[in-house]
């Protein structure tokens, strides 16, 4: 975890956001005393694409329509 001086972090904020969004955590100092820490969301790092795709092969693979069409469906919901 790197430190970096409260100056240094308002004078380049957009490279240490930039960093954070990667995975980083930085350490914010003022007068050598650490007074916050810069790191990512929970939950918001993104689910690889191949992942999410791989979840909707499976959700597909146990939920059919069995043989319903899209406005047969719509047609059922609106009675």
């Amino acid at each position: 975890m790197e430190t970096v001086g409260a100056y240094e972090a308002k004078t380049h904020l957009p490279k240490l956001l930039e960093r954070v969004a990667k995975g980083e955590r930085i350490v914010i100092e003022k007068h050598g005393v650490p007074v916050a820490v810069l790191q990512p969301v929970e939950g918001a790092m993104r689910t690889p694409v191949s992942e999410v795709i791989a979840d909707l092969h499976a959700f597909r693979a146990q939920h059919r329509l069995d043989g319903l069409s899209v406005r047969e469906m719509i047609d059922q919901g609106r009675r």
